[in-house]
Order: structure tokens, then C-alpha cells, then sequence
């Protein structure tokens, strides 16, 4: 039986596309190792690394952390992946990433999310929460019974600086600048297959049969010893 090589995937979407959402299914069914760079990221700062001291000194003064601590970061999980099929979400964000992770591997595939703008701004400015308990509302999907009040304690609920259309605007105005260039660059090199849509489930099934050209669904065997 010949063994297919392994698999080399990157994920991207704007935020509130349903990355995180897709991600987890793409895990899921095809047990595939999963390399978020905000994860990542939270997680050498929550350990004091030096390279986690250090993205949270541009992060508290309000800067991008530079291509080359990001690229070092990931690059360097990376390398302990190379006997796994993976998937990285949150990198490349930048031209030069992208150049720098070509030099250490090749990709195969690059999953891009295209979701109107218009429709995560719906999506995101929807979110309400309560914040003791953390319960989270969406007026569209699961709206509270009396709006703008928690179900359960009858205390308001507000919205997160994330949420709010100002905000959420200027993110995806950030991500369109930052990220169009790395499209356009995978394009180039034919590894960019765009999923078109307003809702994640319809998505998912056009990714889905996509990648069982690639790999097998082992979810319905055994998702515990992915390969």
C-alpha cells in the first residue's frame, strides 16, 4: 500500500469567517495536527518565554509582533510536527512569513474562507454576553428572552469592545490589508482554493470533499491515533 505524503495545510478567514469552527471539524475527520498562532502565542506569554516576554511588549504597546519572532515561533513547532499531517491557523499573515515558511517546507494547500464582510459584521455585532457567568447571547441564532437581559439572573448583558461595529469594522479592514497580498501569493503559486459563502455549515461540506481528495476520514475509524 503506498503511503500518500503527508499533508501541509494552512487555514484563513477574516475574523468571525468560522475558522475556529471549520478548524475543529477539519481535526476532527481528518486528524490532522492543529498549529494556531494566537494559541501559540497566549501560550509562551501565559509561561513567561523569551519569546513570549518579548510579542507581549508589542502587544501592550498596541504593535503587530515582527515577521521574525512570529516565523521563529511557529517555525520552530513546526519542526516537531514533521512526522504529523497539520494545519496552521494564523500563519502566515504577512508576505514574508509566508516566503520564510516556504524556505523550511512546502505546502500543499491553502483553505480560504471567503465570507462577505457584510454577513461577519452581522455575525460579530450580534454577540452579547453576561459577564459573571460568561453566557453568550447572538440575536440572531440565540437571542435572550428579553433583549438586552441575562435569561437566568436578569442582570443587563453588554457587548465586548471586540464586538462593537466600530471595532469589528476596523478588524476586518486590518485583516483585508494584511492579508490580501499572501492570497494573492498563494494564488500565484496555484495553492489557493477559496470556499465561498454566507454560512459555515454550507461551506463545510465543499471543504469536507475537498480534502477526501487528500486524506482519509478517520473519524469513523480511530480520530485518537491521527497519523
Amino acid at each position: 500500500m503506498v503511503v500518500p505524503p503527508l499533508l501541509r495545510a494552512v487555514i484563513m478567514g477574516p475574523p468571525g469567517s468560522g475558522k475556529g469552527t471549520v478548524s475543529a471539524r477539519i481535526i476532527k475527520h481528518f486528524g490532522v495536527k492543529h498549529l494556531s498562532s494566537g494559541d501559540l502565542l497566549r501560550d509562551n506569554m501565559q509561561k513567561r518565554t523569551e519569546v513570549g516576554i518579548l510579542a507581549k511588549s508589542y502587544i501592550d504597546q498596541g504593535q503587530l509582533i515582527p515577521d521574525d519572532i512570529m516565523t521563529q515561533l511557529m517555525l520552530n513547532e513546526i519542526k516537531g510536527l514533521d512526522q504529523y499531517n497539520w494545519l496552521l491557523d494564523g500563519f502566515p499573515r504577512t508576505v514574508a512569513q509566508a516566503e520564510a515558511l516556504d524556505k523550511e517546507c512546502h505546502i500543499d494547500t491553502v483553505i480560504d474562507l471567503d465570507v462577505p464582510f457584510e454577513t461577519i459584521k452581522c455575525r460579530l455585532t450580534a454577540r452579547w454576553i453576561h459577564p459573571a457567568s460568561g453566557r453568550v447571547y447572538n440575536l440572531e441564532f440565540s437571542p435572550p428572552k428579553v433583549q438586552g437581559i441575562d435569561d437566568i439572573t436578569g442582570e443587563p448583558l453588554v457587548q465586548r469592545d471586540d464586538d462593537k461595529p466600530e471595532t469589528v469594522s476596523k478588524r476586518l479592514q486590518a485583516y483585508d490589508a494584511q492579508t490580501k497580498p499572501v492570497l494573492e501569493y498563494y494564488r500565484k503559486k496555484g495553492l489557493l482554493k477559496s470556499f465561498s459563502g454566507t454560512e459555515t455549515n454550507k461551506i463545510w461540506p465543499h471543504i469536507y470533499a475537498f480534502l477526501q481528495t487528500k486524506l482519509p476520514d478517520v473519524s469513523q475509524k480511530d480520530a485518537a491515533n491521527p497519523r
